[in-house]
């Protein structure tokens, strides 16, 4: 079994390896079990990463006055990335370096 995102290997699993797994798991479902657990760990992350989202800019939105808030996931996040003060991980962790002394 090998797993991929945007047609780079991430990673193969051996004959042996996938043996050892399907002394727990079942043959006859291993690939589906396979997927799902790959699928419940990224939707995990991106529910904890939303929630922590919604977190932070629901009160910033409020004070802004915003009164309509999108219910849509995806609508929401747009909201939130268009505003002037929003900055992704890897800005803050930049700017966060570039305040350390030297």
């Amino acid at each position: 079994m090998i797993v991929k995102v945007d047609d780079v290997k991430l990673f193969e699993l051996t004959e042996a390896q996938k043996k050892v797994i399907k002394n727990d798991i079942p043959s006859g479902i291993f690939d589906e079990d396979m997927k799902r657990r790959l699928f419940y760990i990224i939707d995990h992350k991106y529910r904890q990463c939303f929630k922590r989202l919604k977190e932070e800019w629901d009160p910033k939105l409020a004070a802004r006055g915003v009164v309509s808030i999108p219910t849509d996931k995806d609508d929401y996040a747009l909201l939130v990335f268009a505003q002037d003060d929003y900055k992704d991980a890897q800005t803050k962790t930049d700017e966060a370096q570039a305040n350390l002394p030297s």
